[in-house]
């Protein structure tokens, strides 16, 4: 098998050092609360919808090592048609779509619905993983950062 090998744009890490750290550090600080079964499946959907193929690589390597099924997996980017996902998960996968296509705005079912499900403190790390993940994402798309790299 032949594949293709997109080449990269830039070593944003490299170049831009101060705010790679920066994002690191917005990183662990959105993770800080959330399950983490639920912050790799956020993280993973965001990235399919932004296409970054590196995050979903990455994310999806980290969801294997804390247990996530390859099943789950498959099913995340129809997740609104799987019987796989709890009223919780769905309530953040939700939000997560509409906070990642923001021109559409979030509507006031979805995040009534994830705050059902997460408390204020909650809520508020979970909005900001979706918005750490997808300033990773932009980064990484923008560069064309290869997966399975750094």
């Amino acid at each position: 098998m032949t594949t293709f090998q997109v080449p990269e744009r830039m070593n944003f890490s490299a170049v831009a050092p101060h705010v790679f750290k920066a994002v690191l550090a917005l990183d662990a600080a959105a993770r800080k609360g959330l399950d983490p079964v639920l912050l790799e499946l956020v993280q993973i959907r965001a990235s399919q919808i932004n296409r970054c193929a590196y995050c979903i690589d990455y994310h999806t390597g980290d969801a294997r090592k804390g247990g996530e099924s390859e099943e789950r997996m498959h099913q995340l980017s129809a997740w609104h048609d799987s019987s796989l996902f709890t009223e919780k998960e769905r309530a953040a996968l939700a939000l997560t779509e509409e906070v990642t296509l923001l021109p559409g705005g979030v509507s006031d079912a979805v995040y009534d619905e994830a705050a059902r499900h997460f408390g204020e403190e909650e809520l508020a790390q979970l909005i900001a993983l979706v918005f750490t993940v997808n300033t990773w994402n932009r980064m990484n798309v923008t560069t064309r950062k290869t997966p399975g790299t750094e």
